[in-house]
């Protein structure tokens, strides 16, 4: 299973490194790596554009044009993370078989970890309080992540990989509830700001890549503003 810890962690640092300064990622940079992994990007391929892109920044800066610019967001590198994956794709035509992914034990999560995060989730959970019908899945929510927190001590064989499938589908569920419960006023805001903060970098982007980022910022926001964790094991390093 990919170490989803890793994998937005080394982008983030990647990218702080070629910088050449500490910029903290906006909620738009995030929303970009976790589409990037959703569509199964490898983390190679991420870090490979991001060098890709900085490479021709600064061979550009050389004519002084750009000397006194810095880039400010992932979403610059984003047509170079494509084009990288692309020639990475196209490589692997031929190649060799993948050798098998580290077991569960390398991969960094215990399960007296992961259970501790499932069961701390289901207590923010539960301290929400919202209207029906969205109350009513929170609750379901809850109870299934301490079902899955005693399932992860009980089974220490048990698949990371498709807990993080189950935690997604649950997110999805609490996020389909959220938006019964938000106004058309607050909707068009939270839009109005996800397309403000993309603005800058639409012109690198694929028009695919602009909506799934739209779509996560948007989940993103609604699930702060009702208090609510996210769900991903990612998330448990960052607690």
């Amino acid at each position: 299973m990919r170490n989803y810890f890793n994998y937005f962690t080394e982008i983030e640092e990647r990218f702080q490194q070629r910088r050449g300064s500490i910029l903290m990622l906006s909620t738009i940079d995030w929303a970009l790596i976790e589409t990037w992994r959703e569509c199964g990007i490898p983390l190679e391929a991420a870090l490979r554009g991001i060098d890709n892109a900085f490479d021709k920044y600064e061979a550009r800066k050389q004519t002084g044009r750009l000397a006194r610019k810095k880039i400010n967001g992932l979403a610059w590198c984003a047509q170079s993370v494509m084009q990288a994956t692309e020639e990475m794709a196209e490589a692997a035509i031929g190649a060799s078989p993948k050798t098998a992914e580290s077991n569960n034990t390398e991969s960094g999560f215990e399960q007296e970890r992961i259970a501790a995060y499932l069961n701390a989730n289901a207590d923010a959970i539960e301290r929400v309080k919202i209207e029906a019908p969205a109350s009513s899945v929170l609750q379901e929510t809850a109870a299934r992540l301490r079902e899955l927190a005693a399932s992860m001590q009980s089974q220490p064989d048990a698949s990371y990989e498709e807990l993080e499938r189950t935690l997604t589908v649950l997110e999805e569920k609490i996020f389909s509830a959220l938006k019964l419960t938000v106004s058309a006023a607050e909707m068009e805001r939270l839009h109005e700001e996800a397309a403000r903060e993309l603005a800058p970098h639409r012109s690198r982007m694929q028009a695919a890549q602009i909506r799934m980022v739209q779509d996560q910022f948007f989940q993103k926001r609604l699930l702060q503003s009702a208090d609510l964790p996210r769900l991903s094991l990612f998330y448990m390093s960052h607690g």
